[in-house]
């Protein structure tokens, strides 16, 4: 078997940086130590002191694949994924069809069987009335099950507090939740629409999609997770108000966890002004105040993951002339991590922070098996990011599908040098440098 050793590395993993080789042989991490000499039948990857990191782990996007693979599809967005360092992705069941039986789970692992360059796994849809699907999941199936507590796409908003109580009683594995309450959002637009018809400016978008909605059906998720002893993940929180509902802490034990998302941690409601359409995404990005509370909540130990919620649109449906047929969601996976990176240079995160946000604390939430790790035994998916070198993104440097991204001009301080999925150089120099299938299901041992 070839070996791959990465020599002069710096390793930044479970809470500390040091100096180290990394032996990798076949799939997994042989070894890590000061120094390893090679063995016979052995490439080596000199890392010259860049940083190596766990890839991140990202539980939330939306590849668009079936249904709507004009916007993205499994092949594109996990390419795009693994540029930005991203070796792993849990994918939302807000598809055509919607994910909301078995045999639509298992279709589309089997899409990602042949398609995916990263890691993979999927989310169990909800409805009003699936729950009886819902129970026939096997707890390692699936990563969780999604509800979306508020407005969605399709049959998926689930606002009978009936079934809400059955899916918190009775799910097998993790719930994780979209919060907006809908009737809050429906009284807004009314509100709005009747100053300004359907040309309702962009700017008012996070007082439509307000903090007041979102922190009424964060407090509902919440207290039906107490009722019933549920394991509760609530997904891209965005405002300061709903952080009281949320303890601090290290994530091992704790019932209800909590996600940030590189675009609120990045953008404010003062980016509307220059970015419109481009950054209007459900939960709306918030104000420059509400910015800095998650920024601190990361700090803190209240927010435990940060993930990316990639949702591709085209750039003509992003144009669209009113209001309320713009869609919400962007493009981010490629571009995530050195958003973050940013603020490392910015001196708000550590890389240790980073790499326990991205990486460890999403292999502790879902249980993922011997992956977020850089540890003996454990998958090789790692990144090489250097921190000296700038990076542009350009339509030309676009990996989406959509071929657009709300970064676009912006020049990153980082940038992506090597991306291994399952010990396999996918991404190099700028460049995809595997075509084929490297990513594999993701194991949970709940």
């Amino acid at each position: 078997m070839t070996h791959l050793l990465i020599k002069n590395a710096k390793i930044v993993n479970e809470g500390r940086i040091s100096d180290a080789d990394i032996l990798i042989s076949g799939e997994r991490i042989e070894k890590i130590a000061d120094f390893i000499p090679p063995p016979e039948r052995c490439e080596i990857l000199d890392a010259g002191g860049k940083y190596v990191l766990p890839g991140m782990i990202d539980d939330q996007v939306h590849f668009r694949e079936p249904g709507v693979t004009y916007k993205g599809d499994i092949f594109t967005e996990s390419r795009a994924a693994v540029a930005g360092g991203i070796t792993s992705y849990m994918e939302m069941p807000n598809v055509k069809p919607p994910t909301l039986t078995l045999e639509a789970l298992e279709a589309k692992f089997a899409i990602a069987d042949e398609k995916s360059i990263a890691n993979y796994s999927f989310y169990m849809g909800s409805s009003n009335d699936n729950l009886e699907e819902i129970k026939r999941l096997d707890k390692n199936q699936a990563c969780g099950v999604k509800v979306f507590m508020g407005a969605s796409t399709g049959n998926m908003l689930v606002d009978d507090i009936h079934a809400l109580e059955g899916i918190f009683r009775e799910a097998p594995a993790i719930v994780v939740t979209h919060c907006e309450d809908s009737p809050t959002i429906l009284a807004n637009e009314a509100r709005y629409r009747a100053e300004y018809g359907d040309n309702i400016p962009v700017i008012y978008h996070p007082d439509i999609r307000s903090r007041e909605a979102c922190l009424k059906s964060s407090t509902l998720a919440v207290e039906l997770a107490k009722k019933f002893g549920t394991q509760l993940h609530v997904l891209h929180l965005t405002t300061a108000d709903e952080l009281q509902l949320f303890t601090a802490g290290p994530i091992a034990g704790k019932q209800i966890t909590l996600e940030a998302c590189v675009h609120h941690l990045f953008f404010s409601s003062d980016d509307y002004l220059t970015l419109g359409n481009q950054i209007k995404c459900n939960p709306a990005i918030k104000s420059l105040a509400d910015r800095e509370a998650l920024l601190r909540a990361v700090n803190e130990d209240v927010i435990d993951i940060i993930a990316t919620d990639h949702a591709p649109h085209t750039w003509e449906e992003k144009q669209a002339d009113t209001y309320f047929t713009a869609p919400a969601g962007l493009p981010l996976v490629q571009h995530a991590l050195p958003s973050l990176l940013e603020h490392y240079h910015n001196g708000i995160f550590t890389l240790e922070r980073i790499v326990q946000k991205t990486s460890h604390n999403v292999a502790e939430r879902y249980k993922i098996a011997d992956r977020g790790y850089l540890r003996e035994g454990h998958f090789a998916d790692l990144v090489l990011i250097d921190l000296h070198k700038p990076f542009t993104v350009t339509r030309n440097n676009i990996l989406y599908k959509c071929g657009w991204s709300p970064f676009e001009h912006y020049q990153f301080r980082s940038s992506i040098d090597t991306t291994l999925v399952n010990g396999r150089v996918v991404y190099q120099d700028g460049q995809i440098q595997e075509p084929g299938v490297s990513g594999q299901r993701m194991l949970f041992t709940r």
